[in-house]
């Protein structure tokens, strides 16, 4: 009842705002904007993605109006386990498609999320869809937001899993910005073997040029992650990311 109820008011919101976000001027067109980055560690939720290592990732997004659609690739490790002994390099694809309706000073953000892998055998599961809700405020110089995803059935097949997170973001006059996040990941503890964790990240980013920006992290997560993820995907780490837009 709680994931209908929250479904419920995500529509909702969207309904209310169709009326206003179509009654501004139609686009020209679609746009498409290319992004490229490299990071030392690829971080999803406070977990690497990656075994602690480098990786490689970009993407490209198409945008008409308050509707997007977009990929995403990047290279991913999760090292041996019992359904994937190859323990070989992969890569991510995500496939996304939302709409961002503005009600009032609130930007929403509404979609669906596809996250495949290459070369992953069919019993370790691990390809899954998400659905999202987004919303953000922006003060001046500062921003805060919230975020709700939902799977029914979660990375591994492990169940059902609900995402939480409140997050906010503060322009300098110099073009830096200071960003964080707390998160909170509940997962069907029968089937995941682990009940939920906490992460958090703090971060600055600065904008070396209008199409390059850099990113350095502090990301941590609870005590309960660390031990049943081991300190090689969980636990505290710095990461620091250059990225590319197009």
């Amino acid at each position: 009842m709680r994931k209908f109820a929250l479904w419920l008011a995500a529509g909702t919101a969207v309904a209310l705002t169709a009326g206003q976000a179509w009654a501004d001027d139609a686009p020209s067109g679609p746009t498409v904007a290319f992004n490229a980055a490299v990071t030392n560690d690829y971080l999803f939720r406070g977990l690497s993605q990656t075994s602690g290592d480098a990786a490689a990732q970009g993407g490209v997004d198409v945008t008409a109006g308050m509707f997007y659609a977009g990929t995403w690739l990047s290279n991913v490790n999760f090292g041996a386990t019992a359904g994937d002994p190859s323990n070989k390099t992969k890569i991510e694809y995500d496939l996304y498609a939302g709409v961002r309706p503005v009600l009032g000073p609130v930007n929403l953000d509404v979609g669906v999320i596809r996250y495949g892998y290459t070369d992953s055998p069919k019993v370790a599961h691990y390809d899954y869809w998400e659905g999202k809700v987004l919303a953000s405020h922006a003060m001046g110089p500062a921003t805060i937001g919230a975020a709700f995803y939902y799977s029914p059935e979660f990375f591994g097949k492990v169940g059902n899993a609900e995402y939480y997170e409140v997050n906010a973001a503060y322009t300098l006059a110099t073009k830096a910005s200071i960003s964080g996040a707390l998160g909170y990941q509940d997962l069907e503890k029968s089937k995941a073997g682990i009940s939920s964790y906490t992460t958090w990240n703090l971060g600055v980013g600065y904008p070396v040029t209008d199409h390059l920006s850099v990113d350095l992290r502090y990301w941590d997560t609870s005590q309960k992650a660390t031990h049943f993820y081991t300190k090689t995907f969980a636990g505290d780490r710095l990461v620091a990311t250059l990225k590319a837009t197009f």
